[in-house]
């Protein structure tokens, strides 16, 4: 099995080590300060996985479409005019594109997507995501992944960091909170108010190794999948 790895930080180290471990060897590392190597390479991976940022997508995407390797996304702070560009890569290949590969992240959405129809009429909602000082994007990929399995028909108004002392809290509005210190690894909770009653789902991570474990298991399975746009669902449950 061959990969390639897009994005080499902190992230991507780990992937290296993770997928070398499972199996893979390395085909090509790549960085927004090489992303040309990619251009150059012909040979088709069995996946590549990209922890890199929006700004190599464009290089990415054509090595997608060339060699129809099969795609396994992580970046968070895409455009929505991005996000459809990768999407359509599914034309080519089997992609996932996911904010977080951590299954407790993935069960997280599921408990929200079954209690939150019973619950937002009634409740308010808030959503407060927690991460390291070198994080770029706010609210994280994760956060919003989170809010739209609370309201995935967007019917409700996202409100970020409430600073307003002339108005109430509106009816149909979600609450959306950054935090960024430390080296935190991530925290989300998603806090529905009622009256005289709380309830708060809470995914705390306390090292990234589980988003790399999550990764590396769906890129096993996705390797194997015929084209299409899949779901961290799809793929671990």
């Amino acid at each position: 099995m061959k990969a390639v790895i897009v994005g080499y930080g902190r992230m991507g180290r780990m992937i290296e080590e993770a997928a070398e471990a499972a199996g893979f060897d390395i085909l090509a590392i790549v960085d927004i300060d090489n992303l040309n190597d990619l251009d150059a390479l012909q040979e088709r991976a069995n996946v590549v996985f990209d922890f890199s940022a929006p700004a190599a997508l464009d290089v990415v995407y054509d090595y997608i479409k060339r060699t129809g390797s099969p795609y396994l996304c992580g970046c968070t702070g895409h455009s929505p005019e991005e996000k459809e560009k990768v999407r359509s890569l599914s034309a080519y290949a089997p992609v996932i594109h996911a904010a977080n590969y951590s299954l407790g992240v993935a069960v997280v959405k599921k408990a929200l997507e079954l209690i939150s129809p019973v619950l937002r009429g009634s409740f308010d909602v808030e959503v407060l995501e927690s991460h390291h000082n070198r994080k770029v994007d706010a609210p994280s990929g994760t956060a919003i992944l989170l809010a739209d399995a609370v309201d995935p028909a967007h019917e409700y108004r996202r409100v970020y960091e409430r600073h307003s002392v002339t108005a109430p809290r509106g009816e149909k509005e979600i609450g959306m909170v950054s935090r960024r210190g430390g080296n935190l690894a991530g925290e989300h909770v998603v806090a529905f108010y009622g009256e005289d009653e709380t309830i708060e789902l809470t995914h705390r991570a306390t090292s990234r190794r589980i988003f790399v474990t999550g990764a590396v298991k769906a890129a096993l399975i996705l390797k194997d999948k015929p084209n299409g746009f899949y779901t961290i669902e799809d793929l671990l449950f």
